[in-house]
Formats: C-alpha cells, structure tokens, sequence
C-alpha cells in the first residue's frame, strides 16, 4: 500500500504558496495511486527540537547502553525518521526564506539525518538506507531564481535527500512568483503534467 509523507514548513498556514501547491501536488498523486494514505506533519504547528549536547551525546551512545533519559531525548527524531521510513513518496514544502530553507525545516533536517538510521559510513564513503522512494520538494520564492546563485535551499535539500538514499527527486517550483505572476501557474501546470504522464 502507497504511503505519502506530506511535511509543511511555510509559517503561513493562510495564504501560503508552498502549501496550496503541495495541496494540489498531493491530491494528484492519491489520484495516481501513490498515497493510499497521507502523513501531514506541520513544522509550522509543532516546531522540531533543536539539538542539543544531551542529544548528541545520546545519538552517539550504542543503542543497547542508552539510559532511559537519553532514549526520551532522542525519542521526537525517532517519531520523525519512523514517519519517512513508512513513506513511499515524500513532498515537502520549501518556502525560501532570506536565501535558504525555514529554521523549522532544518531543525527537521538535523534531526532524520542521523548516522547508523538513516546514512552510514562504509569504506566507500557515506550511503543512504532510505532508498527505494520518492520526493517532491515544493519551492517557492518571492524573488530568488530555482537553482541561481543566491538559491541555498533547493541544491541542499537535493543533497540532503540523496545523503539518506533518496535519490528520485523532483522539484515542482513558483520561483521568483512575486516578480513573475506566471510562476505560481507554472508550477500548477508543472503538477497537471505529472497526472498526465502517469
């Protein structure tokens, strides 16, 4: 059975382009079959922990020789990496904010990346264990070209993605939509074409 994770990160709940987009996005591939069910998790209503000494400490602890105290401290990145390893596909809305990714989405980010559950280390270098899925990122800018040089959100959410072996990314984007009235319907046909090829 198909399975999305939906993650929202825009501070806007009204008026948000990312999640009107992503609702549109979303709807089109249950349509499809990809999303038999739907996971919402909102950055927005309840923000990711930041990390901490405490938490690193007990990131870096074998699991077997955890205290109880260091198992409730790692215990929010556990509920959040669970969420993407139950997903088939994941679409995740990126807001731009001055140049990069919400605070709350990189709080989310530190927090599935986490070493011997999502990457390892082999002596061929770092390899994901997500794999086998599907992403969407949903970029929306007021005025910072997809892919330009002042764009540091999309290339490291790319590289993120493909760090835990996800490597099947698509980027549906309304970059620079506060410029360009035409990139909100851009993105909107960019999601229509999608149904299309299915």
């Amino acid at each position: 059975m198909s399975h999305i994770l939906r993650i929202d990160a825009s501070a806007r709940n009204e008026g948000s382009t990312t999640r009107l987009l992503a609702d549109q996005l979303v709807n089109r591939l249950v349509e499809q079959g990809y999303g038999a069910t739907v996971t919402r998790r909102d950055l927005n209503a309840a923000p990711p922990a930041l990390l901490t000494e405490g938490w690193v400490g007990a990131n870096f602890t074998d699991e077997a020789a955890r205290t109880d105290e260091q198992k409730a401290l790692l215990a929010g990145s556990d509920e959040l990496i669970a969420e993407l390893e139950a997903a088939d596909t994941i679409v995740i809305t990126a807001p731009i904010y001055n140049f990069a990714i919400p605070a709350s989405l990189k709080a989310w980010v530190d927090l599935i990346a986490r070493a011997r559950r999502t990457f390892r280390y082999t002596e061929a270098g770092p390899e994901g264990l997500l794999k086998g899925k599907r992403a969407f990122i949903v970029f929306a800018s007021g005025g910072v070209p997809l892919g330009s040089a002042v764009d540091f959100a999309s290339g490291y959410l790319k590289h993120i993605l493909g760090f835990v072996g996800i490597t099947d990314v698509t980027i549906i984007a309304a970059d620079g939509h506060l410029t360009d009235g035409e990139a909100v319907g851009r993105a909107t046909s960019a999601i229509d074409d999608l149904r299309q090829a299915a």
